[in-house]
């Protein structure tokens, strides 16, 4: 009788049409792979694939089997989730992050994971949040904390967390009488995400005037270099106070009062609606709680 693990073997060879990444998804070899998907096609009587010297393709009676393995394997976690203990639930989630909750609670996100999933295993990557999106689009990313919100019906979102923008400095900086009106703000070099992020393009209009050269804005994708060229003095930065906590706490930056309004940067838990998110929905889960729990704690 075909078993679970060779139909898991089968659905990610479909789905990456790849018998090597296949393998990387599923924690195992590529030979391992072959062998379980020849012995699969001998017991079924049929060719599942079709080969070349290049690519994979799948066979007629492939693409039919692709439809019940799905359901199989869904089938399969959902009554793992529902009846078996967490420690039951196997497999690799592969997750992507933003810089700016790597910067606040992945650290308690991730110690609790391997707490209640001690059999799961997280290939973390941390990474802007456009690329997270393709990532997540080509099948390569499981699960993304990033910018929100989600408007690709193939995926399921859940909220995390919002975090406000200010303009942050150095208390170095003479900066003139706050709060800084746009134009006073428009003499200072600032510092914020990538311009294929929200903030970027978000931030320049609101500096934006016709009739004036275009403003100063560094976009940098690492939140450390934004925050290491706000002590250098090199400009201010348009980021969120909580990922500068500890350097607002020393007086070594400070938050300066402007007329400037962006919004929240809104941050949402992304994953696919088929089998790689079966696992990544208790993990979002679980990181909504994370979530939730550090701003509370922030609170006090």
């Amino acid at each position: 009788m075909t078993d679970f693990r060779s139909l898991e073997l089968f659905y990610w060879v479909a789905e990456l049409n790849s018998f090597s990444r296949a393998a990387e998804r599923a924690n195992t070899t590529q030979p391992s792979v072959s062998q379980r998907i020849a012995a699969l096609e001998a017991e079924l009587g049929v060719k599942l694939f079709e080969r070349n010297a290049r690519s994979i393709s799948l066979t007629h009676q492939g693409r039919k089997l692709v439809q019940y393995a799905e359901r199989f394997l869904l089938l399969r976690t959902e009554m793992l989730a529902e009846v078996g203990s967490a420690v039951a639930m196997k497999g690799v989630v592969r997750l992507g992050v933003s810089e700016t909750i790597a910067q606040t609670w992945l650290s308690r996100f991730m110690e609790r994971a391997h707490a209640v999933y001690p059999n799961i295993v997280i290939d973390l990557t941390v990474d802007v949040s456009p690329a997270m999106r393709d990532l997540l689009a080509r099948g390569d990313l499981d699960l993304a904390f990033m910018l929100g919100p989600i408007d690709d019906l193939t995926m399921a979102s859940c909220d995390l967390c919002a975090y406000s923008l200010a303009v942050i400095a150095s208390p170095d900086m003479v900066l003139g009488e706050e709060p800084l009106s746009i134009a006073e703000l428009r003499n200072f070099p600032m510092i914020t995400y990538p311009k294929a992020t929200a903030p970027y393009p978000r931030l320049r209009e609101a500096l934006n005037d016709p009739s004036l050269p275009p403003p100063r804005i560094f976009g940098n994708s690492s939140l450390t270099t934004i925050v290491q060229m706000t002590l250098d003095r090199i400009g201010v930065s348009v980021i969120p106070p909580v990922v500068v906590q500890r350097e607002l706490k020393e007086g070594r930056l400070r938050i300066v009062k402007t007329v400037l309004d962006l919004p929240d940067l809104v941050f949402t838990a992304a994953f696919p609606l088929t089998l790689s998110g079966s696992l990544a929905r208790p993990m979002a889960e679980l990181a909504q709680d994370i979530a939730r729990s550090y701003e509370a704690s922030r609170a006090f």
